[in-house]
């Protein structure tokens, strides 16, 4: 199984991350990010609309893992928009992480209501403007690799007419049962790379039958499965738990062998959420 995925920049990045979504600022967020280092994530994936970069820098921190070896994401909130703005809260974001810079910052979402709310058409330019924001500070060191989230294919298009760095990657909610295909296709046309939140369905699969009893064929647990399926599929999982079982078991995919007769299975399995609208989403 592949370690490292290379980017579009030349960066490497590590093939499963930690996410830290719903995870609350304060001992919640520290501890699980704190145990995820001790058993060997690499990857931490944070956001600014998590509340919850001082736990996730602090846990890093007193990890005593030399900053060098981590790779550290965080995104733009729906409610800064702008190049003054998103430069402010990307410096806010490096102080309450404790850091210098950071390996990648996505805007999280295309088209917010903050946004929608101005104008049918805002979102260009509020894209193309963060964006910009984004370009400079990777010049300037502060950060190494920009890129986008829950980007469809018109919105991508909009912001390369303008964009001076092409995104890394897009992360996109990815699962069994949801696997957007075309957009999945379209990324990789243009060499951007795909990250899966919620590679396990928000939790669905574990309640699954035909995932349940494709984990016990494989010898594994439903998450496992969902986790191995992702990365066979070339794309970037971040699990999220604060269970230190879960946390662990989460990394241990190795040996699991999926034929691609089940990949589709899987691929195509019923009975899944889908992905969130970006342009009707209601925040």
């Amino acid at each position: 199984m592949k370690k490292e995925l290379s980017l579009n920049n030349g960066t490497k990045i590590p093939m499963i991350g930690f996410g830290t979504w719903r995870l609350e600022e304060g001992e919640q967020a520290y501890n699980a990010v704190k145990y995820a280092l001790e058993v060997g994530y690499r990857h931490i994936d944070t956001a600014q609309g998590y509340q919850n970069e001082s736990s996730v820098g602090q846990a890093i921190l007193d990890s005593g893992i030399d900053r060098q070896q981590l790779y550290v994401t965080t995104k733009v909130v729906n409610t800064v928009r702008g190049y003054d703005n998103t430069t402010r809260s990307i410096e806010a974001s490096l102080e309450k992480l404790k850091m210098d810079y950071l390996d990648l910052v996505l805007i999280h979402w295309p088209n917010p209501k903050s946004v929608r709310d101005k104008g049918e058409n805002a979102w260009k330019e509020a894209n193309a403007e963060t964006w910009r924001a984004l370009e400079d500070l990777v010049e300037a060191g502060k950060i190494r690799s920009i890129g986008i989230s829950n980007f469809l294919e018109h919105h991508i298009e909009e912001l390369l007419k303008t964009a001076r760095i092409k995104p890394v990657l897009n992360q996109i909610k990815i699962a069994p049962g949801c696997y957007p295909e075309a957009l999945i296709n379209y990324c990789r046309q243009h060499e951007i790379e795909l990250e899966a939140y919620s590679p396990l369905g928000a939790g669905e699969l574990f309640s699954h039958e035909t995932v349940l009893e494709m984990a016990k064929k494989y010898d594994c647990t439903a998450a496992q499965l969902a986790l191995r399926w992702v990365i066979d599929r070339g794309c970037i999982p971040l699990p999220r738990s604060t269970n230190p079982k879960n946390i662990q078991s989460n990394l241990e995919l190795e040996g699991i062998e999926i034929s691609e007769e089940d990949s589709l299975v899987l691929q195509n399995l019923t009975g899944m959420s889908g992905a969130t609208d970006p342009d009707s989403a209601t925040f």
